[in-house]
């Protein structure tokens, strides 16, 4: 079979992330990264995670409603045959291989000791500070930690539905701030959130490619 245009372009694609993925977990590893990682996963408690079977639903319900829109489904990995978040691997030019569940599984191991990192620094990014701001911009904020992830390749009206994810790790942010009122202890607070959150979708796309790799 000819090797299709795209199909480079894809396997390009895996291969940065690939890149992407290891130097998390070259830093996750390092004395700093290992010390952030305690502190994240440490503090995860049962109010992390009791709300994100119903954080997930709204956000999943949320996608689909919005990718029937016209143009909203549009994202540059599933154009290039990609599924999903291209951090996850799985690509229509690995369907019926065995690269199929062997590169989700791979991004996934080097992926998820470095999660809390990821989480962390995207907590920064877009909640560090948010008890000065005005709603507009708390609002403003809240979309763009959703837009940011078209920018890596989920359809356009996923990456808009995942403001509501980001809506929820503000509440956190905030809540944890007027409980401490320290930057940094909110900070901690959501990125445990945060990380729970992306744990538990990692779970689920480890679970399927087990059971794509024994079916």
């Amino acid at each position: 079979m000819a090797i299709q245009p795209s199909d480079v372009l894809t396997f390009g694609v895996l291969g940065f992330m690939g890149v992407r993925l290891a130097g998390g977990l070259k830093k996750a590893r390092s004395g700093q990264g290992r010390a952030l990682v305690r502190d994240v996963v440490s503090g995860i408690r049962w109010r992390h995670v009791w709300p994100i079977p119903l954080v997930l639903p709204i956000i999943v319900a949320a996608a689909s409603v919005l990718m029937s829109v016209p143009g909203l489904s549009w994202g540059w990995w599933s154009m290039l045959g990609g599924q999903g978040n291209p951090v996850f691997g799985s690509s229509d030019a690995t369907i019926g291989t065995v690269w199929e569940w062997i590169i989700p599984l791979g991004f996934m191991a080097l992926l998820l000791p470095a999660l809390p990192l990821f989480a962390y620094a995207e907590e920064r990014m877009f909640r560090l500070g948010a008890e000065g701001w005005s709603h507009r911009r708390r609002a403003l904020k809240v979309l763009q930690f959703g837009l940011v992830h078209a920018i890596i390749g989920i359809p356009i009206g996923a990456a808009l539905a995942l403001s509501l994810g980001g809506a929820y790790f503000m509440a956190v942010y905030l809540r944890a701030f007027g409980a401490t009122r320290s930057r940094h202890q909110a900070t901690l607070e959501s990125a445990r959130a945060h990380t729970a959150y992306n744990a538990l979708i990692v779970v689920v796309v480890v679970v399927a490619a087990i059971w794509l790799a024994v079916a």
